[in-house]
């Protein structure tokens, strides 16, 4: 039986503004199984976006549990949960979030400089991960020398390269034409396949949806469906 990498147990997050409260999600309950392939798809609103930041630590519950690789991380604080989302969990973000100063080949090493990694080791990291995404040859340019295709092949390099227990991606392809972004789905759905790297995107893209082997459907702080899809 596969593992569940991630566990979310009656999970509920309500915002409060100006004595107002909006339940953003309701009684939330989900496994994510090592090596799935799952989008959360919904309407604006829905909740994904709230239900990727609980799994990652970014959030915390206003009630119920998450629980990634066995440890309780809605319960985590301080520099225990940065260290541990350091450590487990891989995020590709939208805007790409690279360092504008910094090479293609800085931009990847970095986490893996955080985690004390010695200098060939992530050398030979790098080298590896880059010819998986197809940018071999590209470690000298700066971000603002690349594509926006490129930048987030950057992205998936950096948020792989520390063999992360999951990758959360949240609308990985929302600034990039249909053409760049269905070959980045592509590639992100061959690394799955091939090194079986857990991917959870937040998306209302089609094109994530279809190539997704599981979609879970939001609406209004609720699971509408789950369903797995080939």
């Amino acid at each position: 039986m596969t593992e569940e990498i991630i566990k979310v147990k009656d999970v509920s997050k309500v915002y409060g503004m100006d004595g107002v409260k909006v339940q953003a999600l309701g009684s939330i309950n989900l496994g994510i199984k090592n090596g799935e392939f799952t989008a959360i798809a919904g309407p604006s609103g829905s909740g994904k976006t709230t239900l990727l930041n609980l799994m990652s630590g970014l959030d915390i519950p206003t009630s119920g549990s998450v629980m990634l690789s066995g440890k309780l991380i809605s319960d985590m604080k301080g520099s225990d949960l940065s260290d541990f989302r350091r450590d487990h969990i891989g995020f590709i973000f939208q805007s790409y979030n690279l360092i504008p100063v910094l090479s293609v080949r800085e931009n990847i090493e970095y986490v893996m400089l955080l985690q004390g990694i010695g200098k060939d080791e992530r050398r030979s990291r790098v080298g590896s991960i880059l010819s998986e995404v197809g940018l071999a040859g590209m470690e000298k340019r700066k971000p603002g020398q690349l594509s926006g295709g490129q930048q987030q092949r950057v992205a998936v390099a950096r948020a792989m390269v520390t063999n992360p227990d999951i990758i959360l991606a949240d609308e990985p392809t929302a600034n990039l034409d249909s053409a760049t972004g269905a070959g980045l789905l592509d590639m992100m759905r061959e690394l799955n396949e091939k090194r079986g790297m857990t991917f959870v995107f937040s998306t209302h893209d089609a094109m994530i949806m279809e190539r997704s082997k599981r979609l879970i459907i939001l609406k209004d702080g609720h699971i509408e469906k789950d369903e797995q899809r080939g």
